[in-house]
C-alpha cells in the first residue's frame, strides 16, 4: 500500500527525466493497470508504471492478500516484472491512485526496492490529473545500499 498522502515535497532542481509525451503514456499505463487491483479489502487501488532507460514502460497493480503482511505494492510488482523481463535501468515510475484531493507516494519498502536500481523521477499523480515530480533520493535520502554491504564485508575481510 502506498503511503505518505499529502502535499508534495519541492520539485526536484533537475530536469525531468522523460518528456511529456512519456510522461503522459506513463499516466495512461498506470490509471489503466490501476483498474486490475486486487483491494478486495483496503478498495484502495494503486496503479504504477515504470519508464525504463530504453523507453519501455513495465506497469503493475497491488495485489492484496487476506494475511495482510503479504500484500505486494504496485510499484514493487513493476519493479519485479520489469527484473524478470531483464529490464533494470529505470528512469522514472509513476504512481496513480483513487484517493481523491491528495498525492500519494510510494511506501518506505516501495522506496528501498526502487532504490536498488538507483535515483529516478518519482511522479505521483492525483484522480484529478494534478502531478507531483519529486526524486527518489528526496524521498529516502539515506537508503541503505550495497555500498554498505560492501563495507561490511569489507571490514570483515580485515579484521584480526
Amino acid at each position: 500500500m502506498s503511503s505518505g498522502t499529502g502535499d508534495p515535497p519541492p520539485p526536484p532542481a533537475t530536469a525531468p527525466s522523460c518528456s511529456s509525451a512519456q510522461l503522459d503514456k506513463l499516466i495512461e499505463v498506470a490509471d489503466r493497470t490501476k483498474l486490475r487491483a486486487y483491494a478486495d479489502y483496503s478498495k484502495f487501488r494503486v496503479g504504477a508504471a515504470l519508464l525504463a532507460a530504453d523507453g519501455s514502460i513495465i506497469a503493475g497493480c497491488n495485489v492484496e492478500n487476506s494475511s495482510y503482511g503479504l500484500t505486494m505494492c504496485a510499484e514493487r510488482v513493476a519493479v519485479f516484472s520489469a527484473v524478470a523481463a531483464g529490464v533494470t535501468s529505470f528512469r522514472a515510475v509513476v504512481v496513480t491512485h483513487d484517493a481523491k484531493g491528495t498525492y500519494v507516494y510510494p511506501c518506505g519498502a516501495c522506496r528501498q526496492v526502487l532504490s536498488e536500481f538507483g535515483d529516478m523521477d518519482v511522479y505521483c499523480v492525483s484522480p484529478d490529473g494534478k502531478t507531483a515530480r519529486s526524486r527518489l533520493s528526496q524521498l529516502l535520502p539515506q537508503a541503505f545500499s550495497k555500498a554498505e554491504l560492501d563495507k561490511v564485508a569489507f571490514e570483515r575481510s580485515i579484521a584480526p
